[in-house]
């Protein structure tokens, strides 16, 4: 089974997970080449903390949205933690300082900078960046190469434990008002806004109809056990994995040590299939070449959608 229903899902996003060193960025540049090539208007974004868009496209990939050279409609960020505060203190910086400096007497960068370094800010608001590329309406598809998953996981878990906590907020501000005598202050309309939005992030992020997720791993003891974890983890939170490509996969044993392999391989083989068979399992073989620059990923590409008809570079 290929990559081919994506085509007719109409999904705004497609998220590609699982544990590092499995080839997800390969599989996620080669789906958003996929589409690129079809015509629609494609942005793929990485938000690992060691991001390599910029290796396997072979092209200067950053912080800001920029064109693919040599494929029309394809665009490429790889997030900067940094550029994501800088954006979060531009868009709320101002609301900090209005509802905080009622409490406290600071300059105002010290009242954002310390707001900004609460836990799961950053990551919380990482989520919305993400999101305002979607709903700008710019791109057709966004494909997001996540973090390892135990690092996606907790990024996908924060919103409603953001929610949780801003349920206490209202609580904490209405004992600070009654001890320091305050009036009304913008305090709890920016709680609430918060809470707003972490609840928007995780309403659609959680929706299958806007959101599909991709788990990638290879045929060994450690991908495979781990994928099984991450399905189980991603149900708890809402997420249905939608398909699962299994990569490195030996189909061509001419020698002993592929012929080795390949028995190693066979019972994990078995197990991904029998548990995942009824969502849809693509196996990439295991290639003989670095998968880099464009040629290179419209080979995994045609591997990962069965070579249905495109339009040429």
């Amino acid at each position: 089974m290929t990559l081919a229903g994506l085509d007719r899902s109409g999904r705004r996003v497609v998220m590609f997970g699982g544990k590092g060193g499995v080839g997800k960025t390969t599989s996620s540049a080669a789906t958003a080449l996929h589409y690129a090539l079809r015509g629609k208007r494609t942005l793929i974004i990485t938000s690992d903390y060691t991001p390599s868009l910029s290796d396997i496209f072979e092209a200067q990939i950053g912080p800001r949205e920029r064109a693919v050279p040599g494929v029309d409609n394809l665009f490429a960020l790889e997030i900067d933690p940094d550029e994501v505060m800088r954006r979060w203190k531009e868009k709320f910086g101002p609301e900090v300082y209005e509802a905080a400096s009622a409490l406290v007497d600071l300059p105002y960068d010290e009242i954002v900078d310390y707001v900004a370094m609460a836990p799961g800010i950053q990551e919380e608001f990482m989520l919305d960046y993400i999101l305002e590329r979607v709903q700008q309406g710019r791109y057709e598809l966004v494909v997001w190469d996540t973090a390892p998953a135990g690092d996606t996981l907790r990024l996908l878990d924060l919103p409603s434990r953001f929610v949780e906590h801003l349920r206490t907020a209202p609580r904490v501000y209405v004992e600070l008002r009654d001890t320091f005598n305050l009036s009304r202050t913008p305090l709890t309309r920016l709680i609430e806004s918060w809470r707003q939005l972490a609840e928007d992030v995780t309403r659609f992020f959680t929706d299958a109809a806007n959101v599909g997720f991709i788990l990638v791993t290879i045929p060994e003891a450690l991908g495979v056990y781990q994928t099984r974890r991450v399905r189980r983890n991603l149900e708890e939170h809402g997420i249905h994995v939608q398909h699962l490509i299994v990569n490195n996969v030996v189909t061509d044993a001419r020698c002993d040590f592929l012929r080795q392999r390949r028995e190693m391989q066979r019972p994990y083989l078995q197990m991904l299939d029998a548990e995942f068979s009824a969502i849809g399992l693509t196996r990439v073989p295991l290639l003989p070449y670095e998968v880099k620059g464009i040629h290179r990923l419209r080979e995994v590409e045609r591997r990962l959608f069965d070579d249905v008809p495109r339009t040429a570079p």
